[in-house]
């Protein structure tokens, strides 16, 4: 195999080992990419790096010794010069901005799927696969631009961003799951219309279902929200 050819080496970061073994096995199935290790601290991590070459962190910003920004920065100060996509389920912009400094090149928020992930993985390849000197302004823009998510794609046909933030939130505060009737109510819209947003929640693997027995008729479906990690 020839330089060109060798594979992005990605490092996993993550406390919870759940989530720590589902992210070495998402990165395996990217072609291109190789989990080289899995630490689930920062200092786990400092010993894996001193030890094997690593192009890439997959970095939860929550360990349990250090946040991971910090670990970043330290990294960067003792020479260590890997990118970071940096796996959170923290909002806050201001995070976002520091993290650009400090090499974090992606951020996923979590729960994210494989699809997710996959495609931060696929744009961060034709990012590091740019070298060599740029012919002008369009290609430094290219080289850049491989970096950014595309547009979101768009809600099936009924469904509105707001509605749909309104029910997700719902949901992630609802811990026994709810029914499209006991949603329809709280968020105050339809049941036809509930569940459609329940089953695209369904769709995108942030809600599982489950029936609920023990009445008459058919059994109705309780939806939950699927909490990947924090």
């Amino acid at each position: 195999m020839t330089d060109e050819e060798q594979p992005i080496r990605v490092l996993v970061v993550e406390d919870d080992p759940v989530a720590a073994d589902a992210h070495v096995m998402y990165v395996g199935r990217v072609p291109g990419f190789v989990a080289v290790g899995k630490a689930h601290t920062g200092a786990e991590a400092r010993r894996i790096l001193d030890r094997t070459p690593v192009d890439l962190l997959l970095l939860d910003l929550h360990l349990p010794d250090v946040h991971g920004l910090q670990l970043a920065r330290s990294l960067r100060a003792g020479g260590h010069h890997a990118d970071v996509i940096a796996v959170t389920s923290a909002r806050d912009l201001a995070v976002v901005r520091e993290g650009v400094s400090l090499g974090v090149v992606q951020y996923v928020l979590k729960p994210f799927t494989f699809a997710t992930l996959r495609d931060r993985l696929v744009r961060y390849a034709e990012f590091h696969a740019a070298a060599g000197e740029a012919s002008g302004q369009d290609e430094v823009d290219r080289a850049l631009a491989a970096l950014r998510a595309p547009t979101p794609a768009a809600l099936p046909k009924g469904l509105s961003a707001p509605t749909l933030r309104r029910v997700t939130d719902t949901l992630r505060e609802a811990p026994d799951g709810l029914t499209a009737a006991g949603l329809a109510e709280t968020v105050g819209i339809s049941r036809i219309t509930a569940r459609r947003y329940l089953e695209h929640l369904v769709d995108a693997g942030r809600a599982a279902r489950r029936p609920l027995y023990g009445q008459v008729g058919r059994p109705e479906l309780v939806y939950r929200w699927v909490r990947q990690g924090r």
